[in-house]
């Protein structure tokens, strides 16, 4: 059984990281940070996919402002991203940010990282030491080794002013070098780690690049908080994250689906169907999510082609299509239902699948 490691535990807004809490999932808003409401519509979007807690970039004093009144809209706990301007940070941090993610080694000198650290303290705000393997400071490698130093000499910064409620990224834009970092880094603090592949690419390299890192990472226990960075919507980064935590068993487990590769049987649209299907359990799922209640747990379905495996992946699920001449067969309990149209069938396909749980 996987062993989660030892971090200290500390609260981002209402979320708990560390300290054995569940992994959660971020994305970040992509765009204008002084758009109250683009940027509230998106916060909301990625909350309804599974986002747990939502980052914000605060280029200047009025986007701290702004983030102050997506804060008051906001769902879920929101987190200042600051380069540079340590009165970006004060200004976030007045506005009411739940946390702030910095790199203390470029907003100037001690007494501008000390003010930071001590309004934050003042007002419970967590920081998030972020450090990239492409932007890291002169004399230090461009290895997980040089990553993993930089970061402990940014924690020491913040510690040195008796801060302590700090969460620790230091990303690398491939699998071999995020694995290595993070795992040094886990031998070296107890910081909580905020795990990921930075500009891991567009949806389908990065999505692997991320699965991998993280799949290994969080297998070994090492991990308190998610992002997969993706060339992307953050919805997509927030769905991929969330399949991610579900797949090793971190995650309540959401609508389990089994859909064929699709040849040259397949007489019906599969590629459409299953996406729709997958949509709408995701939605179902989701809407209970939304109401207060803990999901139940969501029947297998299997959305299959073709007579060659389709009956028998239909008997294994508890809910099934098998494609045939232009519509779909449909069972539940290994038992055939009715014939049912592509259009009609992932209605169908939820209406048993709620009946049959």
């Amino acid at each position: 059984m996987r062993t989660r490691t030892q971090t200290r535990s500390l609260k981002v807004g209402s979320v708990p990281v560390g300290g054995g809490a569940p992994v959660s999932v971020q994305s970040m808003a992509n765009v204008d940070p002084h758009d109250a409401d683009a940027l509230s519509a998106q916060v909301v979007r990625c909350a309804e996919q599974g986002c747990d807690i939502f980052r914000l970039t605060v280029p200047d004093v009025e986007a701290a402002k702004v983030l102050g009144e997506v804060r008051r809209r906001s769902p879920i706990p929101l987190v200042a991203d600051i380069h540079f301007d340590y009165r970006c940070a004060l200004a976030a941090i007045e506005a009411g940010t739940d946390a702030l993610r910095l790199n203390p080694g470029n907003i100037g000198s001690r007494d501008r990282v000390q003010a930071v650290a001590r309004a934050a303290k003042a007002k419970g705000v967590p920081i998030r030491i972020g450090v990239n393997l492409g932007s890291l400071q002169e004399g230090l490698p461009r290895t997980p080794e040089g990553l993993c130093e930089s970061a402990m000499m940014h924690l020491k910064l913040l510690e040195d002013e008796g801060f302590r409620d700090v969460v620790i990224s230091a990303k690398a834009s491939n699998v071999i070098d995020t694995v290595a970092t993070y795992r040094m880094l886990a031998e070296r603090t107890d910081c909580p780690l905020h795990v990921g592949v930075t500009e891991a690419g567009t949806p389908v390299p990065g999505t692997v690049r991320s699965s991998v890192a993280l799949g290994i990472l969080l297998e070994e226990g090492i991990g308190d908080t998610i992002r997969v960075s993706l060339t992307d919507r953050p919805e997509r980064e927030v769905r991929v994250g969330v399949e991610i935590l579900r797949s090793l068993g971190l995650r309540a487990a959401g609508p389990s689906i089994t859909s064929c590769p699709t040849c040259g049987r397949t007489k019906v649209n599969l590629f459409k169907v299953a996406g729709e299907v997958e949509s709408a359990l995701e939605a179902e799922w989701l809407k209970q999510a939304k109401s207060g209640a803990a999901p139940r747990p969501f029947p297998h379905v299997a959305v299959m082609g073709c007579v060659v495996n389709g009956p028998g992946e239909a008997k294994g699920a508890d809910v099934a299509l098998c494609g045939g001449n232009g519509d779909f067969i449909l069972f539940a309990n290994g038992k055939q239902v009715c014939r049912v149209s592509e259009e009609d069938a992932a209605r169908k396909v939820v209406e048993h699948a709620v009946l049959v749980r």
